[in-house]
């Protein structure tokens, strides 16, 4: 019999494409997406329930009529310049719904559950690369708010022996490798699809916000993850949890980072376009360095990234966006 699963926010960017692996992989998917952030037409495979994650009723009938065997949950607000703004708006999505979906996983005795957890929740980094005992220090609504659930997640294991798996990620990029899926966010504030868009005519230039930090070329590093990679994770993660794995929180990245001047460069490279580049100050919060040290996943999951060098995953991402302006 096939594995059910219930991909919550599946709509959207990474939650598409983690419903498309799960497709391949034999099983009955669910989706439950409002729309608001995700895209009708992103979901390229299982049955997709439109809905708020908040609708307690509707979630009952979900877990009723659908029984997952595992639930994935990508339905987060993730801008952190908005989180500051608006941080009820935040706390309400991010934690208050999500208690919500934990209750219900209690209630029906969910044995696997993943959560899309984020690299924000250590804030200015110690040291880097950043492993998992990196202190946490989240220096934003948004970050809090992602802290707060890993840490209502170890009370509900506990208490409820509610099993989870937090995947940390550092900088989800790339595209479907097949083209059939990307990045969609309005507004955007990714790197890579804002290079690309300037690459493809659809902005004038990119801004790179400071160039005077301690690093090679005075730019900041990011550590890049492809999003297939990323969606693998999720799937060995949710398969130690099938066969009684404890709870686990781990870090997802490349363990190599890239400069926003290397993207460029790698983006030029690839696309043989001219990409026209203004300069900014620095933007408060952004810290010199971002990379993940991800040798826990590795070794306890046996996860290795197979799309680790700049060039296919902005070669991904390209084929993507010129599809989009085709």
């Amino acid at each position: 019999m096939p594995r059910r699963v219930l991909v919550v926010g599946g709509a959207g960017y990474i939650g598409s494409h983690m419903v498309k692996l799960l497709c391949q992989r034999g099983c009955e998917v669910t989706v439950l997406d409002d729309l608001s952030a995700g895209y009708r037409d992103a979901v390229v495979g299982g049955q997709l329930v439109e809905g708020d994650l908040g609708d307690l009723a509707l979630l009952e009938r979900v877990f009723q009529d659908r029984r997952p065997e595992g639930v994935l949950h990508f339905a987060s607000h993730i801008q952190v310049g908005e989180s500051v703004r608006e941080p009820a708006r935040y706390y309400r999505n991010n934690v208050f719904k999500t208690q919500g979906l934990l209750d219900a996983l209690v209630a029906h005795q969910v044995r696997g559950f993943i959560f899309s957890s984020t690299a924000a929740i250590f804030g200015e980094p110690l040291q880097s690369p950043i492993d998992e005992t990196h202190p946490k220090n989240p220096i934003n609504p948004y970050g809090r708010s992602k802290w707060m659930v890993e840490q209502m997640l170890r009370d509900y294991d506990v208490a409820y022996g509610l099993k989870s798996v937090c995947l940390r990620y550092f900088n989800a990029a790339g595209a479907d490798p097949d083209g059939e899926l990307g990045e969609r966010h309005e507004p955007e504030t990714h790197l890579i699809p804002l290079v690309l868009r300037v690459a493809a005519g659809r902005q004038p230039s990119i801004t790179v916000f400071g160039i005077d930090y301690d690093t090679p070329d005075g730019t900041c590093i990011r550590d890049y993850i492809h999003v297939t990679d990323l969606c693998e994770a999720h799937w060995l993660a949710l398969q130690q949890l099938w066969v009684g794995g404890a709870s686990a929180a781990y870090n997802l990245g490349n363990g190599n980072g890239f400069s926003v001047r290397e993207v460029i460069e790698a983006a030029h490279a690839v696309t043989g376009r001219v990409i026209p580049v203004q300069y900014g100050p620095r933007r408060p919060g952004d810290p010199a360095r971002l990379v993940a040290d991800a040798r826990r996943v590795q070794a306890e999951l046996g996860w290795t990234p197979r799309y680790a060098d700049l060039a296919t995953l902005i070669g991904h991402t390209w084929r993507w966006e010129t599809r989009q302006t085709a």
